[in-house]
């Protein structure tokens, strides 16, 4: 049977039941879109046809969400090529060198500080810096002979002058020299890319003894 529109009725059925056996979907597609504009050509009045322009007008609209659906995709392939970009990255900086861009630590009120401190090369001898936020020099730390590492140290507080220092933040520093007796520095924010993990979609990497945000470092060398 022939339609008024010239559509044969068997065809427009044929293509209504293929789109509703379609999953059920909660948001109309570009197939709930063409199955209505073939209902409704269906089922309309054939002394009132609908006109070219409605038609013309629901055909643009078909197509711009067909448009609007290939657009997300590929913006959605292109998220995923780029994420994992970004984490293959990631992965060749381990064994670099990471600068998180501040050196600060914070002294609590009766409470110790502990703060990590990486040494490039091995310490003959050296002395660690804790400085206010006017550059004096608060404490002074025997840093010792060590080898190269990341190593931990505890202030318990206490100044030079033995009084306990006021609660805010510091910035430390440390001068050594190595076992070619040269002058080395280092400071507290600076550490060796160990390894990389990633968590719900970030990348984070442990510097230190500990896992921080790709977006915390400044640097990498």
């Amino acid at each position: 049977m022939i339609t008024s529109t010239g559509l044969d009725a068997s065809k427009v059925q044929e293509t209504t039941t293929q789109a509703q056996s379609v999953k059920d979907k909660r948001v109309l597609g570009k197939d709930d879109f063409m199955t209505l504009l073939l209902v409704e050509l269906q089922h309309q009045d054939p002394t009132e046809p609908m006109d070219s322009e409605k038609i013309l007008n629901q055909t643009s609209q078909l197509a711009t969400l067909e448009s609007s659906d290939n657009t997300n995709k590929a913006l959605e392939d292109l998220s995923k090529s780029l994420m994992a970009s970004q984490q293959f990255s990631t992965i060749s900086a381990i064994g670099k060198t990471a600068d998180l861009g501040s050196n600060a630590i914070s002294l609590d009120k009766d409470s110790d500080s502990v703060f990590e401190l990486y040494l490039p090369e091995d310490s003959e001898h050296g002395t660690i810096e804790i400085t206010d936020s006017n550059n004096n020099v608060v404490k002074t730390i025997d840093l010792g002979q060590k080898k190269k590492g990341v190593y931990q140290f505890t202030w318990d507080g206490k100044a030079n002058s033995g009084q306990r220092a006021e609660a805010g933040v510091y910035n430390v520093n440390a001068t050594y020299t190595d076992t070619l007796q040269q002058t080395q520095t280092t400071r507290v924010g600076v550490y060796p890319i160990e390894s990389v993990k990633f968590d719900n979609g970030k990348s984070l990497i442990k510097v230190g003894s500990n896992y921080v945000d790709l977006e915390s470092v400044k640097e990498v060398f």
